[in-house]
């Protein structure tokens, strides 16, 4: 078995701060580009992936979707089309070993290795489909990520970590059912929002480094642009506060530990007592 690459580490403190502000300005866009989040996403986890290397990810988005047939037809044709060029003629799928990987949930080394994550492999399916004029959009399945083309009455799905396989309904639901236990319900096929996918992605890099608690850096950074997003799970804040915690901020976890049990106070006065326990509990670490 080929040894994993070591992943990458983040920039320094000033340009951490300056990907986190235009993360936060994309993301209240009154349209946010998906490309340009996962790039700043990206960026944020690989100190190495400056400007230029952007900017040249966008370009060979570029270059790929003007190797797309012109308006091959319907949906069918697109999803097919896709297939054709990312995944027969470029490579582009998943396996196993992805899921151990950062990499796998950065678009530039999704695109440089053909090899990601389900989300981050549909990322530059619809990019690419986009650039080219194709009605394409995410569909969030529970526990795999795929692509649909179409309006709801004619939709066909594709499956990018398979090369983009055009799915048939049975194959929706063993995916599904696979993931859940549970059927296919008719709600899962709807597109997903931008800011959704990239909530999603943010999701996979925090459980890549939960496994591996020498990381909590790429934890940190992972929630702290999560909470940047317009709508996040309020948790989230809790979740920064252990790892500052942990990473030997008493103070500033403390801080965010006390914030957090405010907002939950009027809902669960209980948690929100048991959060401010904490919270004196790691101010007196620094004693």
């Amino acid at each position: 078995m080929t040894p994993l690459s070591p992943a990458p580490c983040p920039p320094p403190p000033q340009r951490s701060e300056e990907l986190r502000r235009r993360f936060a300005e994309e993301a209240r866009s009154e349209r946010p580009d998906v490309s340009a989040l996962c790039l700043l996403v990206a960026a944020a986890a690989d100190g190495t992936l400056d400007e230029a290397g952007m900017d040249a990810v966008q370009v060979e988005l570029d270059d790929l979707a003007g190797q797309l047939p012109y308006r091959p037809g319907g949906p069918r044709a697109w999803a097919r089309a896709l297939h054709e060029l990312l995944g027969e003629r470029c490579g582009f799928r998943g396996c196993g070993a992805d899921y151990q990987r950062l990499q796998s949930s950065l678009l530039h080394e999704v695109l440089r290795r053909r090899r990601g994550l389900p989300i981050l492999l549909s990322v530059v399916w619809m990019e690419v489909a986009r650039r080219a004029g194709a009605p394409v959009y995410g569909v969030a399945l529970p526990g795999h990520f795929v692509v649909g083309f179409g309006a709801p009455e004619e939709q066909v799905l594709a499956d990018p970590f398979d090369g983009g396989r055009v799915l048939t309904g049975a194959d929706a639901e063993l995916l599904v059912a696979g993931a859940t236990g549970a059927p296919l319900h008719p709600s899962m096929l709807t597109p997903a929002a931008p800011l959704d996918v990239v909530l999603r992605i943010l999701n996979n890099i925090r459980a890549w480094a939960a496994a591996r608690p020498e990381r909590s850096d790429v934890a940190l950074w992972a929630v702290e642009l999560s909470l940047l997003l317009p709508s996040h799970p309020a948790r989230l804040r809790y979740e920064r506060a252990q790892l500052l915690v942990r990473r030997g901020d008493f103070i500033g976890g403390a801080r965010e530990l006390e914030a957090y049990a405010d907002v939950v106070a009027a809902v669960d006065e209980p948690t929100a007592q048991r959060v401010r326990g904490q919270a004196v509990a790691a101010r007196a670490m620094l004693n």
